[in-house]
């Protein structure tokens, strides 16, 4: 069964994962809803990150949140539709921004997926930045997971160096993604929340094109349901505690 999204987005940029954005206003847009009555014992769930969340250049219905919401469901683990908080291109500045503006700073959730950095990486943020901006995250993350953070699971960077958009840069956008990655894991343990690294799935993409988007660049919906196949059981596991 397919459940739209209900997403709130500061701007949809479409170039790759790589832009800078220009701060607006938050807005939430509502989805459609199964014909199936909700149910008030599914589970809620957000989404924060960039274009690797949204599913950028794949249709919503295969991205990783909604292939998450369907695995639980699949495990007869009752899901609404996720909420996310992503755009392409956005950095931690502007997630950090784009929850600020959003109608839901004083929602809670039962769980909370953060996966962002990419575009830090590619925009030659320093990492002292980085790291001070995603522990401001990955607290705001616990705060909406009920403030309980084995709620919240936080993914690592993939490496775009190995997709055609890197034009064969992978021996520099690499070790640079690495150094970002290990802030992210070193704080995320730090916080005593869960960990996935999905970098080494992402690294399959150099001898695999099927687990590539159209545009080169972003994860197709294979690559995702290979990320599913260890996070799904990593919050399944929390949910049946």
């Amino acid at each position: 069964m397919t459940k739209a999204f209900v997403i709130v987005l500061l701007a949809v940029i479409t170039l790759p994962a790589c832009k800078k954005q220009q701060d607006t206003v938050a807005q939430t847009k509502p989805g459609t809803t199964a014909t199936t009555k909700p149910d008030p014992e599914a589970i809620t769930y957000l989404a924060l990150g960039d274009s690797y969340t949204v599913g950028q250049s794949e249709p919503a219905s295969v991205s990783f949140p909604q292939q998450l919401t369907n695995y639980l469901d699949n495990l007869l683990i009752p899901a609404k539709p996720p909420t996310i908080i992503a755009t392409t291109g956005w950095t931690t500045y502007n997630l950090i921004h784009a929850i600020a503006q959003s109608n839901i700073t004083n929602t809670k959730f039962d769980i909370v997926t953060l996966l962002i950095g990419v575009n830090d990486q590619y925009q030659g943020v320093d990492t002292s930045v980085y790291r001070t901006n995603f522990v401001t995250l990955l607290h705001t993350a616990v705060n909406f997971a009920k403030n309980d953070s084995t709620r919240v699971f936080v993914l690592s960077i993939p490496d775009y160096g190995v997709t055609p958009f890197a034009n064969g840069q992978d021996a520099v956008i690499g070790p640079e993604i690495d150094q970002f990655n290990a802030i992210n894991k070193q704080e995320t343990l730090k916080a005593k929340a869960n960990y996935l690294d999905i970098t080494g799935i992402s690294k399959e993409a150099a001898t695999d094109t099927s687990l590539i988007a159209p545009d080169g660049l972003h994860p197709s919906a294979k690559m995702y349901a290979l990320w599913i196949a260890q996070l799904g059981p990593m919050v399944a596991a929390r949910l049946k505690k």
